[in-house]
């Protein structure tokens, strides 16, 4: 294995780091609709466990006000008992055709849990690139001993590592500070 595919493996992985956060930053919700708040909710229905969005439509035609419209409106039941058990602190309303979920608005200290919850999020994204980091640093030290690059490329790689951890560093950062913005304004 050559330097250079250890640094395309780095690059990927670290992308990987940034948007796993992001996706995460996705369920901590700020007070607005945001269909993706649903995104880990399964409905046991038909024998097996099926994604909300596979089973019915899901839309936000308000601000507060998530709409979820099932093809089969027989999961109705099936579909309220999964958001009512998923702790996402909404409840269920339904006419018999669709349910509504009204997002209400969030307290000072619930914002605060949220916030704390997004830099918990941003922190172990951070710690999964300083571990690629880690491993790419090693993976690079294994290739220099093995004698298949040389120490000058063995110090400018490690370069190149520390700078796309640091990048890594700032994007996650940057998706934090939007993310805290997101569930502080009111």
């Amino acid at each position: 294995m050559s330097g250079q595919v250890l640094m395309n493996e780095c690059k990927e992985k670290m992308s990987k780091a940034i948007e796993s956060t992001k996706h995460k930053f996705t369920g901590i919700r700020a007070g607005r609709a945001n269909i993706s708040m649903l995104d880990g909710i399964k409905v046991v229905q038909y024998g097996s466990e099926m994604p909300l969005n596979q089973i019915g439509s899901v839309s936000a035609p308000e601000a507060r006000l998530l709409v979820i419209d099932p093809w089969d409106k027989s999961v109705i039941p099936a579909i309220e008992k999964s958001i009512m058990l998923s702790n996402l602190g909404l409840t269920p309303n339904n006419d018999g055709k669709v349910i509504r979920l009204m997002i209400p608005e969030l307290t000072a200290d619930r914002r605060k849990e949220y916030v704390k919850l997004a830099k918990s999020e941003a922190e172990n994204g951070k710690v999964a690139a300083r571990n690629v980091r880690k491993d790419m640093n090693n993976g690079l030290r294994k290739l220099e001993k093995d004698g298949e690059i040389t120490e000058d490329d063995l110090k400018r790689l490690e370069d190149e590592v520390q700078k796309l951890t640091d990048a890594t560093i700032k994007a996650i950062d940057q998706a934090l500070a939007t993310k805290e913005k997101e569930i502080t304004t009111v």
